[in-house]
């Protein structure tokens, strides 16, 4: 049983973290301009925010759900101007000599990414609608906690193969082609902001 339960919780993980957006794209960048490290560092922050909704909506804390939906939009605004100024800082950011620049903090890449997914109205819709069509779980915290660590593991292996998928050809990139991929992954951040901030 908790076995199985793991193992959805990773399947979800994996299901909630894989579509392209504007963490993956975040993630995606910055293994390019600064290293697998980063982009996995990144991805971590993503997966922690997981976890952590993940925890709330498992053990019912309505008390904190219900007020995180009241402000929605308020948390949707502030993640897309967060996102207008992460893709601003990206399409502005020139490549560093001999495709390499480790430059800037692993903690500031995980915070960034963290504050982020936390700050994602989506993010909370969607772990609510998983607990509550999970009727195994319903009322069991064990169970509950595991299906949570499963999805934590899901979302974190999902953002370890993609920094590491992108990481194999980064030192095949140009500086004139990361010039475009900072340009155009700014631009694509910045779409994103302007979305939220419009929803």
């Amino acid at each position: 049983m908790m076995l199985t339960l793991g193992l959805q919780g990773i399947a979800i993980g994996l299901s909630i973290a894989a579509p392209v957006g504007p963490i993956g794209i975040l993630c995606m960048n910055r293994t390019i301009v600064q290293g697998r490290l980063f982009g996995f560092v990144s991805g971590l922050g993503a997966a922690t925010a997981d976890g952590l909704y993940g925890v709330i909506a498992a053990l019912g804390f309505t008390v904190i759900m219900k007020p995180l939906m009241d402000y929605a939009s308020w948390i949707g605004l502030i993640g897309g101007l967060f996102l207008i100024y992460l893709g601003y800082q990206a399409f502005r950011s020139k490549p560093a000599q001999g495709n390499s620049n480790t430059s800037g903090s692993l903690l500031g890449a995980y915070l960034t990414v963290f504050a982020l997914t936390v700050t994602n109205p989506m993010t909370v819709m969607s772990f609510l609608g998983i607990f509550a069509g999970l009727s195994p779980v319903e009322g069991n915290v064990g169970s509950s906690l595991i299906l949570v660590l499963g999805i934590f593991i899901g979302s974190m292996l999902w953002w370890l193969t993609l920094s590491n998928i992108v990481g194999l050809v980064r030192k095949a990139i140009t500086n004139q082609a990361m010039q475009w991929i900072n340009r155009g992954s700014g631009a694509v951040l910045i779409v994103f902001g302007v979305v939220a901030i419009i929803r």
